[in-house]
Parts: structure tokens; sequence; C-alpha cells
């Protein structure tokens, strides 16, 4: 009989999204979207949200501040390099937490030191001391990282874990930083680590993995048996290169698997799947369909010995339930006949509370897509709430499109826009219909910012699935994002731009506001 699991094996969730999960190429997130996602994380019972890299930018010092100062629950850390200047801004940033936390590192492996640092072995030990020290002087929770611990030698590793035990450091982290240990060393240099070090058990160990050998959670979950009690991860696996060690991943095992994982976190697991959909919409970075535990194909089954199994028992084939991920059991097919109770019914299985008044306007925008679609999807249904809950407030909306192009020469767009409750009709050229389209925006409603990102991808398969369209705008060191989606690709375009056009002169307007309080 399983035991159930104690205090001391507890697994703290440090979620590391809004910092290395940034730092994916492409991943860039708003200062809104930290701020919905930080919320969202305290929300599904994360333990400690690392809110970003104050010293990095401005913005960033600005994100982690705001995180730092709403974030009731858990615990939140900025990252700083082993420099002064870092650990004092990381300080500044995080003191408004109820739970602060300054998390700082450095490079321990020989070719780090080498040709990164080249400094001694001699010359980081005091760095470590100095840095771990300063930082324990400015809050009491202080984590140490030994970057790239897995190539260090172990005679080497054990002398900076117990230099930054000493200089008071509470967690000590020994990182897979490029994804290069196996399961089998990784459980065992934890477990040398933690003999050999005087005080270790005054310090909690964390594990933190990337996946460029696939072996992120293999090694998160070992890890964990080599005496390991907070685990560094990210929502989707989101990071650096391959990428991190999925939460859900992480989390979904030792729930399911309690007979050889005697261990326990304190995530909402219901919550992992809105998590998962919102982070993806908010970058724009898709999950693969056969992504584990929250792809869209996780709790799909097309074998016919598949689905004879599945009628007869669902244990067969299936090894945890969907709603335990924040699933419905079975997909509720919603067409053109489906009612607003049943609408309504599937918002709330998705995740989404709405106002009388916004769903009314996402329930039509729903029955006019199921009379041009044939299957509509909660991925469809998901794709129409999100846009209607970020048009809420617009300024400018698309009233009417006709696009036309072809080979006979440069394409056209009629477009009608709504401008605070005025009509506005323009005719424009483009090289392409897109192009037209955004020329014809921007003739009626003129602005300087430039188009940094326009993206297009498929919400669900064939030839009448809705586009979803993400444009960004940039100007004066800022960036705005907009989303689209509509089976017609040229109106998800225009849609998009608007979305990220509105969201700048949100902005621009706020500024105005500020400077006339200020000459006032």
């Amino acid at each position: 009989m399983t035991q159930a699991p104690t205090q001391a094996d507890r697994v703290l969730i440090f979620d590391t999204t809004l910092r290395d999960g940034e730092q994916c190429p492409g991943a860039t997130m708003t200062f809104e979207d930290k701020i919905e996602i930080a919320h969202i994380l305290d929300e599904m019972g994360v333990d400690i949200i690392e809110a970003g890299f104050p010293i990095a930018s401005e913005g960033d010092f600005e994100a982690v501040s705001e995180i730092a100062r709403q974030v009731k629950r858990a615990t939140v850390a900025g990252l700083a390099r082993a420099i002064e200047g870092d650990i004092a801004r990381a300080g500044a940033a995080v003191r408004h937490a109820e739970r602060p936390r300054i998390h700082t590192f450095v490079s321990t492996s020989p070719i780090h030191l080498a040709h990164q640092m080249r400094k001694s072995e001699d010359e980081v030990v005091e760095i470590i001391g100095r840095t771990v020290a300063q930082a324990r002087g400015l809050v009491e929770d202080v984590e140490w990282s030994a970057m790239d611990a897995t190539r260090t030698p172990i005679d080497y590793l054990c002398r900076c874990v117990e230099t930054a035990i000493r200089a008071g450091a509470t967690t000590i982290n020994l990182p897979d930083t490029v994804g290069y240990a196996t399961p089998a060393e990784y459980m065992s240099m934890f477990r040398s680590v933690r003999e050999r070090v005087p005080g270790s058990d005054r310090a909690v160990f964390s594990v933190h993995c990337h996946n460029d050998l696939g072996l992120a959670v293999a090694n998160t979950l070992a890890g964990i048996e080599g005496g390991a009690r907070q685990v560094e991860c990210t929502i989707n696996g989101i990071g650096e290169r391959a990428g991190n060690a999925a939460l859900e991943e992480v989390v979904m095992a030792i729930r399911t698997r309690r007979d050889v994982l005697p261990y326990a976190t304190g995530i909402d697991t219901t919550m992992l799947t809105r998590a998962s959909k919102r982070l993806s919409a908010v970058t724009s970075f898709p999950v693969q369909y056969n992504k584990a535990i929250v792809g869209r194909n996780a709790f799909a089954h097309e074998s016919g010995i598949h689905q004879d199994g599945m009628l007869k028992n669902a244990e067969t084939y299936e090894i945890m339930t969907p709603e335990s991920v924040g699933v419905t059991k079975t997909s509720l097919v919603m067409g053109k006949h489906s009612g607003r109770a049943a609408f309504k019914d599937k918002l709330r299985e998705l995740g989404y509370s709405l106002g009388d008044n916004a769903l009314q306007d996402a329930f039509k925008r729903f029955k006019d897509l199921a009379d041009r679609k044939k299957h509509v999807y909660d991925e469809d249904i998901v794709a129409i709430v999100d846009e209607e809950i970020g048009s809420a407030h617009e300024r400018v909306t698309l009233e009417a499109l006709t696009s036309i192009s072809g080979t006979a020469g440069p394409s056209t767009a009629t477009l009608t826009l709504a401008v605070e409750g005025a009509h506005r009709t323009t005719q424009a050229a483009g090289n392409g219909p897109v192009d037209a389209i955004f020329n014809g925006i921007r003739a009626l409603e003129p602005h300087e910012a430039e188009l940094e990102l326009f993206q297009i991808h498929a919400v669900t398969e064939g030839t009448d699935a809705q586009a979803e369209v993400t444009v960004r705008l940039g100007v004066a060191g800022r960036a705005f994002t907009g989303r689209g989606a509509d089976p017609d690709t040229m109106v998800a375009c225009a849609r998009a731009y608007l979305g990220a056009l509105n969201k700048l002169q949100a902005w621009a307007q706020r500024g105005s506001a500020q400077s006339a309080m200020k000459l006032g």
C-alpha cells in the first residue's frame, strides 16, 4: 500500500516562465501579459514565481516590481548575476513582495570559468561568498545557483555549495544548464553534494533542467529522488534552446505515479490546460498537438482498437482523467443548432466567465462561425473569446472588408472602420492582400509604428479552419500585440492589426493624459 507523502516529501514548484521562458527567442511578453500569467500561476498554487531579470531592462524591473506588489500567496523572485549592481537591483524589485527572494547565480564548470567568467576557482568562491552575503542582507530568502553544475567537478561543486550556505543561501540550485546530464548522473550528483557538504540540511536543494537531449523531465524526477525538494520549470516547457522541464509534465508524473514517486505538490492540476492555453496565446507559441498533458491530442483517440477499449473502460488507454488537468471528458460538439445556454456551459468548461454583453457578442460571433464551418472545435471557441476579451474597449473596429488579389496586378482592399462610432471607408492597394489591408488601415488611422511581427496559423485542421493572426507594432521602444481569428484569413489579419493599434493608441492617450496632469 502506498503511503501518503510527508511534509519532508513536499516538492516546491518554482516557475520560471516569466524569466527563463521569456528568454525563448520570439516569446517576449508585454507588461500586461506578464501580470496576467503571474496571477494564473499564483492561483494555480505555484510556490515561487521567478518574475524576471530586473537588471536586464527598465521594463523587466517594472514588471517584477508590479508582480511583487500584486501577488499575495507565492514567493516572488528576481534573478541576479553574482554582481553587486544586479543584486541591489533585484532586491529593489522584489522589496514590496509578501515573500521576496533574490536568486543569484555564477558559473562553476571549467569550460565556463575559462571562456566566459575568465576567473580562477578561488576567485569564483570569493565572489559566491561576497554576493550571497550581500543578497542575504537585503532579503531572508536567498537562492544560489551553480550554473553548469552538471559539468562541474564534484569536489569543486561541493566547495562552492558549502560557501553559499555559509554565506546565507537558503536554497541551492544545481542546474543542468545545457541539458547534458542523464537521470542516473543527476540523481548521484545531488546525493553526493548533500552527503558531503556540511550544513546541507539547512538548505532546500533545487533542480533546473533543460531539454537539449529530451531528458529535462526525467532528470527533474531523478533530482527529486536524489533529495531535491524544489523543481524549477515552465508552463509548456518554454525556454532557452529546446526549453525547460514542463511544469505540467512534472506535476502530473508525481500525481499519477505516487506508487514510485511518493511526493506531493500544491498545484491545482485542473488549471494546467488553462495556463497552457493562455501562455500559448500571449506568446504566439502554439502547443504541439501531441504534447504530453496539455496537447490537443493528449486525450484524443482515433484508433479503432483504442476507441473500443475506451468505450468499455477509459482506464484501458488513459492513465489520468482529462478532468484532472482541466479538460472536459468528452468533446461537446458545438454547431449552428447550439443554444446560448450550451455555449455558456462550454465557456465555463474552458475556464471563461463573461459578463452578459461580452457573452452575447461572443455568442453572436460563434453562431456566425457555425454557419460557415462544418465543425466548431474548442480551439475555435477559445479564439473567439480571447479576441472578444481583447476587443472589449476598442476605439477602432472593423465594419466591412473586401479584398481582391490575383496574378493580374496589385491587390486591393476596400475597408470600412468604425472610429469611435463614426464610419470611415477607403480603398488601398498593396503588394498582396495583407499589405493592401494594412495600407488601408494606416490611411484611415495614420500612425508611426513599425510592423515588427506578422504571424498566421490555423486554429484547427481543414480548409474551413479559423486563421489566428498575430500582429506586433513597435513605436518608441514599446511593442503592442494584437490577435484576430476568423475563417477568412484577411478578416483575421485586419482584426489583429486593429487590436495592436488600439493598444498603441490607448498607451499614447495615457501618456498624453499624464503629461497634461503634470503641466496642470
